[in-house]
């Protein structure tokens, strides 16, 4: 650290738990964001104004005005613009903290790519709205032994919990299966910010504890609250299971599995497409022109033919919205994309 560290971060340094040696560890560090939605926002930018020195953030969506509500990195001119999140969060976060190292990854967390975006960091903050991605989570943090931190959020009501390899129950010694029924988005059942924020600051705080050097001393609990009701409630985990089939069997399916070609995304009425690989987005704007409405930036491509809204990126990927039929969203990308 430097004098300038010293007068930037002094408050957080005057904190007994943190401190100078802990400051410096955390200006070391490397963090991974996945989903910079609502809570993987709040997570990047608490982070980037602690001084966590390398944030990875991986997000496959784009900014819309729906998320300004409770994104908390975003403006009104980067859903103007459509930019995709993780790019929108990057430029955001060199304007909070110019000392930070941020790497925007524009992509879905597969299988196929897990173990590259991830490797580096030494602790991951869930900040996803599905199940198979945090399985997918679990299971590379078990193997890998990293830490991460689950967290969720809906209506009124959120709850998080921290995971520690070897310490602590895994995701899946909590949650066997993912839930069999449909469960409230925040399409269907809405979503207070101030819940977002408060779920988000108690992942954001397990995370500092862990990255100062304080992982011993945090408590493997599950804390649920709702901030319309005005519960908090904390419980212990429950004890790891013996027969896990991540943590204890060491079995790691959803490392296994590639990624969907298709798949509806939560409460958006949208399907996300990944059939083929990199789409040359120039070539692609000239040859949708005649045929709908085209919008294009460096990062993607929207075109509009209603009630369909096709959004491309480079990569090949799309998010089709107007539907949440798989079937129909492959017939729409094929017909426009090839």
């Amino acid at each position: 650290m430097d004098a300038a560290d010293r007068v930037r971060y002094s408050r957080q340094i005057l904190f007994a738990g943190i401190g100078e040696a802990g400051q410096e560890a955390l200006m070391a560090a490397h963090v991974a964001v996945v989903g910079c939605g609502a809570l993987g926002s709040f997570h990047a930018a608490a982070l980037a104004r602690a001084g966590a020195g390398r944030i990875t953030i991986i997000d496959r969506d784009y900014v819309e005005p729906s998320n300004l509500q409770r994104q908390w990195l975003f403006e009104e001119s980067d859903a103007a613009e459509s930019l995709p999140k993780a790019v929108a969060a990057a430029r955001r976060i060199s304007a909070i903290n110019r000392c930070i190292e941020v790497f925007p990854v524009v992509a879905d967390l597969t299988a196929s790519n897990v173990e590259p975006l991830l490797s580096p960091a030494q602790l991951i903050l869930d900040g996803t709205d599905n199940f198979p991605a945090r399985y997918l989570i679990n299971d590379f943090a078990v193997r890998r032994a990293v830490p991460w931190i689950y967290g969720a959020a809906v209506g009124s009501y959120g709850l998080t919990m921290p995971v520690i390899p070897g310490r602590t129950p895994c995701l899946r010694c909590v949650y066997p299966d993912p839930p069999d029924a449909p469960q409230p988005t925040c399409e269907t059942a809405g979503v207070l910010n101030v819940i977002v924020s408060a779920i988000a600051s108690l992942q954001v705080a397990a995370a500092l504890k862990i990255l100062t050097g304080h992982a011993a001393d945090l408590e493997p609990r599950i804390t649920t609250m709702d901030v319309w009701s005005g519960s908090i409630r904390q419980v212990p985990a429950p004890a790891r299971d013996p027969d896990c089939p991540t943590c204890a069997r060491r079995e790691f399916p959803y490392l296994e599995e590639s990624h969907r070609e298709a798949a509806a995304l939560c409460g958006r009425n949208a399907v996300q497409v990944h059939e083929r690989g990199a789409v040359d987005l120039t070539s692609l704007e000239a040859r949708l022109a005649p045929l709908g409405e085209v919008r294009a930036n460096p990062f993607a491509l929207r075109f509009i033919s209603a009630p369909y809204e096709l959004t491309i990126f480079p990569d090949g990927r799309a998010i089709v919205k107007g539907t949440s039929d798989p079937g129909v969203a492959r017939s729409l990308y094929a017909r426009y994309v090839g």
